[in-house]
Order: structure tokens, then sequence, then C-alpha cells
């Protein structure tokens, strides 16, 4: 074979090519160094642990912790973690940022929504999504069949906007078509049958 003269063009074409691919190779094994390819570990489960405790301790089995939200859980340990992020049993790198969902002491407080005039169905989505848990529900003879008329904390009128704690129990007063309700005199005839 025939070496190419170093003014030709070909010379120059696998020069090009030789220089690219060292190149490559220098950046991958660079890359692979930097990145620390393969020493990847499975993360343990902090859930349940003083999160305190995981944030004062700078890093515990390698990794920093960084408290990201809390959140109130009737049955959890106040300061306890809830959830992390990355998840356990996830494969990471030592020394990755832990995110963690962290128990709070008390409930937080919120605003009553509005649901005067709603549903019925649509007032017991708004209030399971804010937190808060429908005690009982009151019929009341309206012509607004199954509409909310009124909204009840602790047998009080609440108006809408009023700071609540999540968690609490809500009483709702709907409407019930006239016609279907007994009125006194119904009542009053099948007492005395």
């Amino acid at each position: 074979m025939k070496i190419p003269n170093k003014n030709s063009l070909s010379f120059h074409v696998l020069l090009a090519i030789s220089g690219t691919i060292a190149l490559l190779l220098a950046l991958m094994l660079l890359l692979r160094l930097f990145t620390r390819h393969g020493s990847e570990f499975e993360i343990p489960s902090f859930i349940g642990k003083n999160a305190q405790e995981l944030t004062q301790s700078g890093k515990v089995e390698g990794f920093v912790f960084e408290i990201s939200d809390y959140q109130f859980e009737k049955d959890a340990v106040p300061g306890n973690v809830l959830k992390q992020d990355p998840a356990p049993g996830e494969k990471v790198k030592k020394g990755r940022k832990v995110y963690l969902t962290v128990a709070a002491d008390e409930p937080p407080t919120i605003k009553m929504p509005e649901l005067h005039d709603m549903s019925l169905r649509q007032a017991q989505i708004i209030l399971e999504n804010q937190g808060l848990i429908l005690e009982n529900v009151i019929e009341k003879p309206s012509p607004y069949e199954n509409a909310v008329l009124n909204v009840l904390y602790k047998g009080h009128n609440i108006s809408t906007g009023t700071e609540i704690k999540m968690g609490e129990k809500i009483t709702l007063v709907i409407g019930k078509n006239i016609g279907d309700l007994p009125d006194e005199e119904t009542e009053t005839e099948n007492a005395t049958e």
C-alpha cells in the first residue's frame, strides 16, 4: 500500500479522521471519570427517621439532605420523614441531594372555600381537596334540589374565606325539593293513625 504524501488531500482526511477519533476517545474517558460511571448505589429508605438529625449531620451514608416540604398527617410523628426524592431503592451516586417531605406538628390553615349554590357532590369534592371532612348533611325544604344552602362549622355559620385548620369537620345544609319532604300535616296524620 502506498503511503499518502504529506501534501495530498487523502493524508489530511486521514489525519482529520484519526484526530477526531482520538479526541472522542479522550472525551469519553474523561466523562466516565468525571461522572463516576458505574459507581451508583441503591438509596436506602430514610422514611420514618428524624429529618432534623439527617439535615444537621451533614452527610449520612454519603447523601446530602434538604427539606423540601412539610405535610400534616394525623398519625405521623412530627419531624419525621414522610417521603423522599429519590425514592428508596433507586440507583443514585454518592453525594446526591435527597429531598425530604417532613411531618408537620399541626395542620395548616386554609381559607374556607365557596360552597353556596353548588351541588352536594361538587361541595364534597372541594371539601376533600381542601383537606376538610364532611361530617353531616342536613336537608332543608327548598326549590333548589341538592344545592348547598348553608355551611356550618361547630354548629355555626362559617363565611367563605374564613381561616380554618385542615382536617376540621363541616356540616352542609342542602336543599330538598319541597314536594319530596313531608309537611307538618302529613306527619301529624301519620302519627295519629
